[in-house]
């Protein structure tokens, strides 16, 4: 009997499918071995080394899978294809007493028949040099979240937290806020004259003025030109026709998954990533039990293997013909940056189609493998065709513009759409009639319309991504974690769909530019990342590159720590007696939220809860009371009857305290919308 190891135990039975009778697998559910939670755990005066503990709840698990191990005659570890995979292999293979340099260590990108096969029959050894760029990272992040978080709750509140990447993604959603802030808005005014051609009317809009870009500033400038042009005929001066086309968009990476189920499925990232992972590790399809339908889920690459694209190009001109397969396969370039360890993120085979599986899957799993799919399959067919026409019209040395726009192939389009932001939509026309150069034509109305210039959008969870990946800031499989990190903790939450930071997150990132100016940015992050990625691909040795971030970092900690600057919030005075000394109460800040002590302390230390900070919030479904807004141990926020433990409902949502009519089950808030808690039922009304 064989014996292979993986991490999580939802891939056990899609992959037991593919390995046979003579082996067995199990799960070690994770991390098994890491730094403990609750001390610091690195050695800084012994070059940093990380101080590994057993995870405490595993032990029994971990005696499991040594006597498994030990009845086997080979182990093979098979977790994840990726750094942290290949860190949790080796912590596999040094507690069972492995040579991590024999080849026990098997990966696959998609759990198919085909890569559970050929992984199996080459067996290689672990990879150090990941291992170590694995390990850099961990010692990275537990030395500014340990040493740095103390500060912040001694000079700003407790139960504060900092991170190496966590708080470069806050300092962007503060940094666009304070754009937002800054910006003074122009006026500026556009005009549409309506021109009529026979029975067509065209609308064509004021780009010129005496062959000049012009666009009016004012009222004033306006009704001069309209003073000027009023009752005169429009003449065509030029016309340009083109035939451009329109390339497919590449197969998704993690972040562009991520952007799109937000953008066009309304997808959060929390969402997007619970399903990615199920249709990654193995769903339940009528007919074939526990399967995977996409591949690896965590990738920075575009690229694809020549059998997935053979697969793909075969079965587009079976379904579409000839006409929508190009000539040559769709190559696309991944980003220099980006560590291509696996393909782009697809479906394992075209042979499911979403269709196919649409009763069995959840509904968030069916909308993300329709996308992945469709994505996939557009991503290797032929380019959409348009033929353009760009009029311009002359009157009194105005010149106005209307280019139409008409479909000549749709090619990829036919089954995938690209999103495109609302301000960022081109306005072009349809196809517009017949006209000639020198031809003059009536203007049966001229619209002039004040602006003004608009600030930057707030981040959505999407653009924060992107901004993340653009930027250099973390790697595939962090930037959900660090962003969902944000809210949880209260420095930035949502309204509708757009980020907001909190005057808290505003503070500790005031707080971090003051004194970590030089670490906490976005272009010392991204020169982390890729020292990071050059302890894996060029032999730099990892504890140079910490080594290297300590020396500067220490003389950071001590600088804050010893400046008599602090940013907390002074006590609150209130008219409360204090029923021990008879001295006034004040509302002070602790580690689990604000509660009354006397202003006569050290001397008398009577303290009492605030009853006015519970927050009430919606009310319950099920009996009319208030809900209160409580916390997890997680620091996870839900709200829970006031009347528990009589009444027992809890909820992750606001509830309005009506039951939906169609299914009957809590109606929540989601920004401007109440709509039903039961993801399967679409009952929403605006609020």
């Amino acid at each position: 009997m064989k014996l292979v190891i993986i991490e999580s135990p939802f891939k056990r039975e899609a992959l037991k499918k593919y390995l046979g009778p003579g082996y067995e697998v199990f799960a070690t559910k994770g991390h098994i071995r890491d730094l403990p939670p609750k001390s610091f755990a690195i050695d800084i005066k012994n070059n940093f080394q990380p101080k590994y503990e057993l995870v405490a709840d595993k032990k029994a698990l971990i005696e499991d899978m040594k006597k498994a191990a030990s009845k086997a005659d080979q182990v093979l570890i098979a977790t994840d294809p990726d750094r942290e995979g290949e860190a949790i292999s080796w912590h596999v293979a040094n507690i069972l007493g492995y040579d991590p340099n024999t080849p026990c260590r098997i990966e696959f990108n998609e759990i198919s028949k085909k890569a559970v096969t050929k992984a199996l029959e080459s067996p290689r050894k672990i990879d150090l040099k990941l291992v170590d760029a694995q390990q850099a990272r961990r010692v990275l992040d537990r030395i500014v979240g340990y040493k740095l978080s103390p500060i912040l709750c001694k000079k700003i509140a407790p139960k504060l937290s900092a991170g190496r990447v966590q708080s470069v993604a806050l300092k962007l959603v503060v940094d666009r806020e304070r754009e937002i802030e800054a910006f003074v808005p122009e006026e500026y005014w556009t005009v549409t004259a309506l021109l009529k051609k026979d029975a067509s009317e065209i609308k064509a809009a004021l780009a010129t003025y005496k062959k000049k870009k012009f666009v009016p500033k004012n009222k004033d400038e306006v009704d001069k030109m309209l003073s000027e042009i009023t009752g005169k005929d429009f003449t065509v001066e030029e016309i340009k026709k083109t035939r451009t086309k329109s390339h497919p968009p590449a197969p998704f990476t993690t972040s562009t998954m991520q952007q799109d189920a937000l953008n066009k499925l309304g997808m959060s990232l929390a969402r997007t990533t619970s399903a990615a992972q199920q249709l990654y590790e193995g769903v339940d399809v009528k007919g074939e039990g526990k399967i995977a339908l996409i591949t690896y889920i965590r990738t920075d690459s575009v690229r694809v293997s020549t059998d997935a694209q053979a697969a793909c190009r075969a079965f587009i001109e079976n379904k579409y013909g000839k006409d929508f397969l190009p000539e040559k396969p769709n190559i696309y370039h991944t980003k220099d940056s980006a560590q291509d360890a696996h393909e782009a993120i697809r479906p394992i085979t075209m042979d499911i189609t979403p269709e196919q599986v649409k009763e069995t899957l959840s509904p968030d799993n069916y909308k993300l493998y329709k996308l992945i799919y469709e994505r996939f399959l557009a991503s290797q067919m032929a380019e959409a065709e348009y033929s353009n026409v760009s009029v311009t019209f002359d009157v009194q040395d105005y010149g106005f513009k209307v280019t139409g726009r008409t479909m000549e192939f749709p090619g990829y389009t036919t089954v995938y759409k690209e999103f495109v932001e609302d301000d960022k939509k081109d306005g072009l026309a349809g196809r517009l009639p017949k006209l000639e150069k020198g031809e003059s034509l009536p203007c049966t109305k001229i619209i002039p319309e004040q602006k003004f210039t608009k600030p930057p959008v707030r981040y959505t969870e999407a653009s924060l991504v992107k901004a993340m990946e653009e930027k250099g800031i973390g790697r595939p499989a962090t930037y959900a974690a660090t962003i969902i990190v944000l809210a949880s903790r209260h420095y930035t939450e949502k309204e509708g769909k757009y980020l907001h930071t909190t005057e808290l997150g505003r503070k500790i990132t005031a707080y971090l530019e003051q004194f970590f100016s030089s670490v906490i940015n976005v272009k010392f992050t991204a020169h982390m990342e890729q020292r990071l990625d050059d302890i894996a691909t060029k032999n730099e040795d990892w504890h140079n590159v910490v080594s290297n971030f300590w020396n500067g970092f220490e003389k950071l900690l001590a600088q804050a720590d010893s400046s008599a600057l602090t940013m907390k919030e002074p006590p609150k005075e209130t008219d409360i007696i204090c029923d021990k000394c008879g001295g006034k109460m004040v509302i002070r800040a602790g580690r689990y939220g604000e509660f009354l002590a006397c202003s006569n302390f050290p001397k008398c230390k009577n303290t009492k809860p605030v009853e006015s900070s519970i927050k009430k919030v919606g009310k319950c479904p099920e009996c009319g009371s208030s809900m209160v807004e409580k916390r997890s141990k997680k620091g996870k926020i839900f709200y829970s009857c006031e009347r528990y433990p009589d009444c027992k409902f809890m909820s992750w949502d606001i509830t309005t305290g009506e039951k939906c009519p169609k299914c009957s089950s809590p109606i929540i808030v989601k920004g401007k919308v109440h709509k039903c808690s039961n993801n399967q039922c679409d009952y929403k009304q605006d609020c």
